[in-house]
């Protein structure tokens, strides 16, 4: 998965998204407890993750920290 990392927040709805940016997802997996994640249809490729009621599950906006429903491999990444 590459391209830049777009982050999108409403407040209102207190709905946060997550996507890599040039990969547009075909659709999306509810996988329970209000997360949804975004795959490309050609190769189920997780492109992106949407959660409801975020704040609701951070403790504090200041200090955040979620468990996702995937592992993130940072080791892949090119700077």
């Amino acid at each position: 998965m590459e391209g830049k990392m777009s982050i999108y927040y409403d407040e209102e709805g207190d709905y946060l998204e997550i996507f890599i940016e040039g990969q547009s997802p075909t659709y999306g997996e509810d996988i329970g407890d209000d997360i949804t994640l975004f795959k490309k249809e050609e190769n189920n490729e997780v492109v992106g993750v949407g959660i409801l009621n975020f704040k609701e599950r951070a403790k504090s906006l200041n200090d955040i920290k979620l468990n996702l429903p995937f592992n993130v491999n940072f080791s892949m990444l090119k700077v």
